[in-house]
């Protein structure tokens, strides 16, 4: 959940948020919101600085700052120290973790608190805007292997035939010195092959050594490069599936920034056209996003819903209470209003994804299931401070969202608050979108009535290959995520 102006306080960019995934809008509501315009992206984003010649700038003055910040808006307020003496940390960053590492031990706070650069950001929510090769990584720590989970149009990797499915079995600069990802993993952990990918700018170059879906080895050699993220995949976002004969309507949302809504748009239309009344959403790897775009996606299937009708509540804490806000429903000329509807979501799915999901609990009862494996568990969302002379942005968590019962209880993610689930795998030997696939398989057989094994508290996301052994698999994620990495969960 991201991005909203909170007009009170003239310097403030406050913008609804969420973080996801290992970590993660402009919106219609009543209350104080209003839409903030849409930020010019910057060719190449560019990470956080630490300046220290700017007026106002030095590392203590970027500590004061966070500080007074989090005093006035954190809502884990409570949890906060009485005093902390910025001197005993080295950045800004160690300096925000320290002041919320009560709240980060109670779960409450799991690093979606952070800063970040404030012309990275707005490059990547306004257009995706961001450099890399282009793909999503998924680890199995156990079997020591790394399989691109998904590769993005118009992006180096899938350019160069690298697509979901292949192995990563080796890494290097050249062909002369690869590693073995299972050596890298055995050595240094999953965070070794974030090491090995380099940097996150455009130029940096990584040989990797491939497996495909058949078992041929090659090398390929790919450069990071610039490119703009599509939220609804021109290959898989939005598809009429045939079950037994029956249309079912599936769309896969990748991320909720400012241009998922035209894309949203025109995939419910093409639903609507067809007449489906049965959906299944994928947001198995969506870390969130923009708020507004949640409320877009919740009124496309909200045609039967009523504009008194409660999408959200948005509460911040005690004396920040005039800020809160509550979101409708409004359905748009291109809404349908499904009967039933078939989540998919993993441990990548977090904030914004969880939002949209919660939001039809009350509506749809028993008549909804999350498909997959529990979701990242973030019922809150941060608001964002900016010292623009110094290029930061502060994302404090600032607010909670409830759905129309009033319902937010799902820090430890939404398996347990869901009506019904059903446990499935990520099947990397099937395309997004392929009704064969483990979870769309899984989601079918809810939607037609078929029986199907409830989410345990242990299942976690999994993928299962013909010839590969079955284990667990997580998203790649670095320490130290950008903003991409953060709303768009293993992306590289």
């Amino acid at each position: 959940m991201k991005f909203r102006r909170i007009g009170a306080a003239a310097s403030i960019l406050a913008m609804l948020g969420a973080c996801g995934g290992g970590g993660t809008g402009t919106g219609s509501v009543s209350g104080p919101f209003t839409s903030s315009p849409a930020p010019s992206p910057t060719p190449t984003p560019t990470a956080s600085p630490t300046p220290t010649a700017t007026a106002g700038c030095s590392l203590r003055e970027r500590q004061t700052w966070v500080a007074a910040q989090l005093r006035e808006w954190y809502l884990f307020y409570e949890t906060l120290p009485t005093s902390l003496d910025p001197a005993a940390y080295s950045s800004v960053d160690a300096y925000v973790d320290a002041l919320t590492a009560t709240a980060r031990s109670q779960r409450r706070d799991r690093y979606f608190t952070y800063v970040t650069s404030i012309a990275e950001e707005n490059a990547y929510y306004a257009s995706g805007e961001t450099a890399g090769f282009g793909f999503r990584l998924s680890n199995n720590a156990t079997t020591r292997r790394t399989f691109v989970a998904e590769a993005f149009e118009g992006a180096p990797a899938l350019n160069a035939g690298v697509d979901r499915g292949t192995e990563i079995v080796a890494i290097g600069t050249t062909s002369a010195n690869l590693r073995a990802v299972s050596d890298i993993i055995a050595s240094e952990g999953t965070g070794g092959v974030t090491n090995a990918l380099g940097p996150n700018t455009p130029g940096t170059t990584r040989v990797f050594r491939i497996r495909n879906e058949a078992g041929t080895t090659s090398e390929v050699s790919i450069a990071k490069a610039d490119y703009a993220l599509t939220p609804v995949s021109s290959r898989y976002g939005y598809k009429i599936l045939d079950d037994n004969g029956k249309k079912v309507g599936y769309i896969n949302l990748r991320t909720f920034i400012s241009t998922a809504n035209d894309g949203l748009r025109t995939a419910f239309a093409a639903l609507k056209a067809a007449g489906v009344s049965e959906v299944v959403i994928d947001l198995r790897y969506n870390g969130g996003g923009l708020v507004s775009v949640a409320e877009t996606f919740g009124r496309l299937l909200g045609a039967n819903r009523s504009t008194s009708d409660v999408f959200s509540y948005t509460n911040f804490r005690p004396e920040k209470s005039s800020q809160n806000g509550v979101a409708y429903f409004a359905p748009q000329t291109q809404s349908i209003a499904p009967t039933k509807i078939a989540f998919i979501g993993m441990s990548g799915t977090a904030s914004a994804s969880e939002l949209l999901i919660n939001a039809f609990i009350p509506y749809l009862g028993t008549n909804m299931a999350l498909i997959g494996s529990n979701t990242y568990g973030k019922p809150v969302g941060q608001i964002a401070l900016d010292k623009p002379e110094c290029d930061d942005r502060l994302r404090v968590v600032a607010f909670a969202t409830q759905n129309k019962d009033r319902s937010a209880a799902y820090f430890d993610g939404l398996a347990t608050v869901v009506p019904r689930t059903c446990q499935a795998t990520d099947d990397f030997t099937y395309p997004l979108g392929d009704a064969r696939e483990g979870s769309i398989a899984a989601a079918l057989n809810f939607l037609g009535g078929r029986s199907c094994a409830p989410i345990t508290a242990s299942a976690q996301t999994s993928a299962v290959a013909r010839s590969r052994p079955v284990g667990s698999f997580e998203l790649l994620t670095p320490d130290r995520p950008n903003t991409a990495q953060r709303e768009v969960p293993g992306a590289f």
